[in-house]
């Protein structure tokens, strides 16, 4: 249903650089990019990711309430890319582990710009 997620960023270098290391973890990779935004996807194809510089010039902030869910495909792959993000500056929003009932496992955490991610497997 999702096609992709953009999240504004202040920073795009020092963002690309994070989300290229992060992103990795989960097998993906560049697939667009221009002066202003670059989106990543991985080999299946899924939902991609994107950072941009806010159209309208101002200062990119973040949502309170908004959060994106990255998947991955076990309990170790999430453990492995949030670590990643806390070693690349991430700050961290709780750590990787279950969550409620149901097989939910997950791990949250900020991005350079405040934005908040989770990666997680369910089941």
């Amino acid at each position: 249903m999702i096609g992709y997620v953009t999240l504004g960023t202040n920073d795009l270098e020092k963002a690309a650089a994070f989300y290229d290391a992060l992103l990795a973890e989960l097998g993906g990779h560049r697939m667009m990019e221009s002066d202003s935004f670059i989106a990543w996807i991985t080999p299946e194809n899924g939902a991609g990711l994107g950072i941009t510089k806010p159209f309208d010039g101002s200062n990119a902030t973040v949502g309170n309430g908004v959060m994106v869910a990255l998947q991955a495909k076990s309990k170790e792959e999430v453990d492995k890319v949030y670590a990643k993000a806390l070693e690349l500056g991430a700050t961290d929003e709780g750590p990787a582990g279950p969550r409620g009932d149901g097989g939910f496992y997950a791990g949250y955490f900020r991005d350079l710009d405040g934005n908040k991610l989770n990666v997680f497997i369910m089941g």
